[in-house]
């Protein structure tokens, strides 16, 4: 969710056919009106992605399923994502935190206010500029 800015319905719509293992992509099918896209997955997300997929036999066409096999609810989500902050000695973390930790984490990197927009699917640049405000890299070598 965090990595790819995913609003907890766009997560657990995710299905299988959504993936591109081998040539690392992941078709991101935004909510909202918001702008799909297909975003690169990294090393690190191919690899779990492909042993998940492996110890799977069931057919259904989700990609993340509950522990029943059946298909996650955005209840589920805020449950395990509750039970992990808190084992993490975090306070109250909600999964829609990890959307705006993306904006903001590529807006301190440095990224532009428009790619950043297209990657988390905002339509109106408006919905972006929050992340770019707070990000004081944007000031860096503004006097060079």
């Amino acid at each position: 969710m965090y990595r790819h800015g995913l609003r907890v319905s766009e997560l657990i719509a995710l299905r299988r056919t959504d993936l591109d293992l081998p040539s690392g992509q992941l078709w991101v099918q935004r909510l909202k009106h918001g702008l799909s896209t297909s975003q690169p997955l990294a090393g690190d997300e191919i690899r779990v992605l492909r042993r998940h997929l492996t110890g799977r036999a069931d057919p259904m066409p989700w990609l993340f399923l509950s522990e029943r096999g059946q298909p996650l609810t955005r209840q589920a989500v805020n449950y395990l994502l509750t039970r992990i902050a808190a084992r993490a000695g975090l306070g109250a973390v909600h999964p829609h935190m990890l959307r705006h930790s993306c904006g903001h984490t590529l807006a301190h990197a440095g990224r532009d206010l428009r790619l950043i927009q297209d990657y988390l699917g905002h339509r109106d640049p408006r919905h972006t500029a929050r992340y770019t405000r707070t990000a004081a890299v944007r000031f860096q070598d503004i006097w060079r």
